[in-house]
């Protein structure tokens, strides 16, 4: 038979003050989110389109959010 043990595990989280150009980054980042997925919508690209664009944005805007974004 297994023991089990009710421990908890504490997370620890660091503050970093998040830059002005972070924030820009996040904003740019949604905003070209945004524009794609008009065009998706449009039918201007397709969807494979839209993935393959969606993972340059996320190389170039390097946005710290867009895993939560999903």
């Amino acid at each position: 038979m297994t023991n089990f043990t009710d421990e908890k595990q504490e997370t620890v989280y660091e503050k970093n003050p998040v830059t002005q150009e972070q924030l820009q980054r996040e904003v740019d980042y949604v905003r070209a989110q945004r524009i794609l997925e008009s065009m998706l919508d449009k039918g201007l690209i397709s969807l494979s389109e839209f993935n393959k664009i969606t993972t340059l944005n996320r190389e170039s805007f390097s946005p710290a959010l867009a895993p939560i974004m999903d």
